[in-house]
């Protein structure tokens, strides 16, 4: 079974398939999406189950030709529908489909044009699962910027009174992200062979079957040594084929061995820049995070549970498949820099948060700070810091739908986020209040909770790194404090002290089914993978071994 290619074609199935029921089911599309994501959800739950740890490599993997293109003296373009998974891409293949699950679950608060909600929902999901299985850097780039189109959408149409400018701010910065992408990826092309298919085009073997790690390593020299017709090399986007120095032509614009510069900079050391900046505006990295905020305030609920628990995901997981492994003498030369910009993204995304009154914007900016933690633990370039880094990946999935739920279960009574206007809610909604605290306190790092194993990962990987100053690391341990500093206050004035509120108390009832439907899970699965991190680990280890021999 082609699980991969499912898990990836469900959704877009199922978005066909609402836009062919009549407006006014409005009922079916919501319990198809539900079922379409549940199914989701389980295949995930399968593949997760079946991932073998110990093995090597990309598992469940697809390959099939997809665009074969003759370019003259610029030798031959190949591009394959490549898909595989293995211990940096399981993770963020389950949390997608169980983030999009609870973000189904959220939606039924969406009252008008449901159909069509649905239906860009379902194309976000899909585009989001090919992200993290494409293995061919040009097929990424597919699902990369397609993602953009449904959410500009969800945004424009379903979001609050700044909606429009959300969407567009959110649309204009991943787009201009995207192009420093681009752009390195036309450089790729031409400084990239697939040892394979040239094989096969020299006639050095006859079919696929002949391909041995001898063959493979007469083309790579053949190319080393120029002995083979410029024409007759075919270039490939497959990111295994990227990430081995071996493939590179010699001369070639981004090969290690050519020396080129541009504007008195290694062509290597741009390209990571430009590939970093791409996906740091994803993460969202300050100073590139300004559209983050708008975003979140003005999204419907369900689109801040999707966008915070997956889409800033991408960021980090672009960083790691792409920007590292392509360009490692690019991770080393910047690793201070980028510590640093953690350090700040950690810091001043603590300060904005404290600083908030909108109970929305608050839980945004303790994403931009979470996240920071993330390019720290990366930078560190130790296997503490890039476990850690993907722990982060994956905790905060779970934890900032959590966020945004307990944000939304409020403005859903009455369509009112300012902390200000309420306190002392323990008394009269006791499921609320206990199952905010549990999202406060696992988001700050309280032991026992997932968020205390990715920051502690991340400074412990940071601490022990070869390029990263302590004095950084106090820094993003200062961060901590400040985390404690803005979610035990804003815990404090909402909901404790004498019951008051600028709405009637009648509006303010407790939570419903649906809503501990929805919370519940997210509050135990914190605390499980709280208490048994090495579930995570032991899926991540055998990747971040392999990804550390690049350094």
């Amino acid at each position: 079974m082609p699980i991969l290619t499912t898990l990836i074609a469900l959704p877009f199935l199922g978005a066909v398939l609402l836009l062919l029921l009549p407006e006014a089911a409005r009922n079916a599309c919501r319990w198809l999406t539900v079922l379409l994501c549940t199914v989701h959800l389980a295949l995930s739950s399968w593949l997760w189950f079946q991932f073998d740890p110990q093995l090597v490599g990309y598992q469940f993997a697809e390959n099939h030709d997809w665009i074969t293109m003759a370019l003259g003296q610029f030798g031959i373009i190949s591009i394959d529908y490549s898909v595989g998974t293995d211990g940096l891409s399981l993770p963020m293949v389950w949390l997608t489909s169980l983030v999009m699950l609870v973000g189904a679950v959220s939606s039924f608060e969406i009252k008008e044009k449901e159909r069509a909600y649905y239906a860009l929902y379902l194309l976000l999901m899909g585009s989001v699962m090919g992200c993290f299985v494409a293995l061919d850097l040009f097929l990424f780039f597919l699902f990369f910027e397609f993602m953009l189109l449904p959410m500009y959408f969800l945004i424009g149409i379903w979001g609050g009174p700044r909606r429009e400018y959300a969407s567009l701010k959110f649309f204009i910065y991943t787009l201009a992200g995207s192009v420093f992408i681009l752009l390195v990826m036309i450089g790729l092309y031409l400084s990239v062979i697939d040892p394979v298919e040239t094989a096969l085009n020299i006639g050095l073997v006859q079919d696929r079957a002949q391909i041995t790690e001898d063959v493979l390593a007469e083309v790579q020299s053949l190319v080393s040594q120029l002995q083979i017709d410029p024409a007759q090399l075919v270039h490939t986007f497959e990111i295994p084929y990227l990430t081995n120095p071996r493939n590179f032509v010699p001369e070639s614009l981004l090969s290690s061995m050519a020396g080129h510069e541009i504007f008195g900079l290694s062509a290597r050391l741009l390209a990571f820049l430009m590939l970093f900046i791409g996906f740091a505006v994803k993460l969202p990295m300050v100073p590139l995070h300004t559209w983050l905020p708008d975003a979140h305030v003005e999204a419907p609920t369900p689109i801040s549970v999707v966008l915070a628990g997956i889409l800033l995901k991408i960021g980090g997981y672009g960083f790691f498949r792409i920007a590292y492994e392509i360009f490692p003498d690019g991770a080393i030369y910047f690793a201070d820099w980028i510590a640093g910009l953690g350090v700040l993204s950690i810091v001043y995304g603590a300060f904005n948060a404290l600083s908030q009154k909108d109970l929305k914007r608050l839980i945004a900016y303790s994403s931009v700070s979470h996240m920071g933690f993330v390019l720290l633990g990366l930078a560190a370039l130790t296997p503490e810091g890039a476990n850690a880094a993907i722990y982060q990946l994956f905790s905060h999935g779970i934890l900032s739908p959590m966020l945004f739920l307990v944000v939304g279960v409020v403005y859903a009574r009455t369509h009112d986020r300012n902390i200000d206007h309420y306190q002392g809610l323990a008394s009269t909604m006791p499921a609320y209040t206990g199952l905010t605290a549990i999202a406060f306190f696992a988001s700050l790092g309280l032991p026992g909770f997932s968020g205390f194993i990715g920051e502690f990962f991340s400074l412990m990987g940071a601490f022990n790194s070869l390029y990263i100053p302590v004095w950084m690391v106090v820094a993003g341990g200062f961060g901590l404090i400040l985390g404690a500093g803005y979610f035990l206050w804003t815990f404090q004035r909402v909901f404790l002290g004498k019951r008051w509120s600028t709405h009637d108390a009648q509006l303010l009832t407790d939570l419903n089914a649906r809503e501990k439907l929805m919370l519940v899970p997210l509050a135990l699965l914190s605390l499980f993978f709280g208490i048994l991190p090495g579930t995570v680990f032991a899926i991540t280890e055998g990747y971040v071994l392999e990804f550390m021999k690049h350094f």
